[in-house]
């Protein structure tokens, strides 16, 4: 009953004539009633009658009348609204995600690549109008998945995201990853197109100079968000594995290729970001997500359903019988 509204609410004054009624009913009472002064009431002993009994509730019968008419002024209705979005300007979105063996290093909690899995996914689910793609890449890239509206497809593929120098060859080809990441965008219709480009090195790999790759995506007006992700200063790297296959780990100094990253961003007008911590990786991807807003057109559809009527018909039942009652059986007790 809580989305009942009332249209003509000011009806609701009408209820201050209830208490005049009753007042006036107990004023005038002695003046309606008979009397007659008998010396016993002996012969009247177990002669009531029920017909007087009722009476009184004619005048109640009429206060319910009064009430149930007043509430239909009043134009009870119940509301109904039903919302439809729709997107009208999807962006597009691939992750470029740096999966060389440095992304296990330990500055970030539990290790680079974990974090970044953790941000990143709540970044898709916070992008519940867009399509997003995964690339990977070290010494090559590949794509993990094409861009897709399917966030499950978009969830288990971050989630399985991990290191194996088996699949894909160890480095840092931070060109070859923005190309590919520029091939899965450079054939969509979406309005708008972005490419967050994450690495924790310095270019060592590939066969494409990322400068070549930024212009590429600035032709296509794709726009990159870069962003380096290590501590400043010295951080626990792998550095080899022992007999049982476990990675062994040494301090090592964090190497970031801060100028290329700006340089890339600065040039298809996306922005660098450092993060250095769990904490700031998490605040640049929530800024991301604020600058890169979808449009959504909104319908508001409202369905009143309207309570009036039932409230006059049971409002005119109750006035027809009390008529009834008082023009009838109990016309000699009015």
């Amino acid at each position: 009953m809580e989305n009942i509204t009332f249209l003509n609410p000011i009806f609701f004054w009408l209820f201050l004539t209830i208490p005049l009624a009753i007042f006036w009913h107990i004023y005038n009472k002695n003046n309606r009633d008979a009397s007659l002064k008998i010396s016993t009431t002996k012969s009247f002993k177990n002669h009531y009658s029920i017909l007087s009994k009722i009476k009184p509730l004619l005048f109640y019968l009429r206060l319910v009348v009064l009430t149930l008419i007043i509430l239909a002024l009043a134009r009870p209705r119940t509301v109904d609204v039903s919302v439809k979005q729709r997107s009208t300007s999807g962006i597009d979105i691939v992750m470029a995600i740096d999966v060389s063996g440095s992304m296990l290093a330990k500055d970030l909690k539990p290790n680079r690549l974990e974090a970044l899995k953790k941000v990143a996914s709540k970044f898709a689910i916070d992008r519940v109008n867009d399509r997003i793609g995964i690339v990977v890449y070290a010494g090559e890239s590949y794509t993990k998945t094409p861009v897709t509206s399917d966030a499950l497809i978009v969830q288990q593929a971050i989630k399985s995201i991990a290191y194996d120098d088996s699949i894909i060859q160890d480095g840092t080809g931070i060109g070859v990853g923005l190309a590919t990441a520029v091939n899965r965008l450079r054939e969509s219709k979406a309005k708008s197109r972005i490419i967050i480009l994450l690495t924790d090195g310095v270019n060592n790999s590939g066969t494409i100079d990322p400068r070549m790759a930024a212009d590429i995506a600035k032709k296509y007006g794709i726009k990159v968000y870069t962003i380096g992700i290590g501590t400043n200063g010295r951080a626990l790297f792998p550095y080899a594995k022992d007999a049982n296959g476990k990675f062994l780990y040494q301090m090592m100094d964090v190497e970031i290729d801060q100028g290329l990253m700006k340089e890339i961003a600065k040039k298809t007008d996306g922005i660098y970001y450092r993060a250095t911590s769990n904490e700031k990786l998490e605040a640049i991807y929530d800024n991301i997500n604020k600058l890169e807003k979808t449009e959504i057109k909104e319908k508001k559809f409202t369905n009143y359903n309207e309570l009036f009527k039932p409230l006059l018909l049971i409002s005119f039942l109750l006035l027809l019988i009390e008529i009834v009652c008082r023009n009838t059986i109990l016309r000699g007790f009015i």
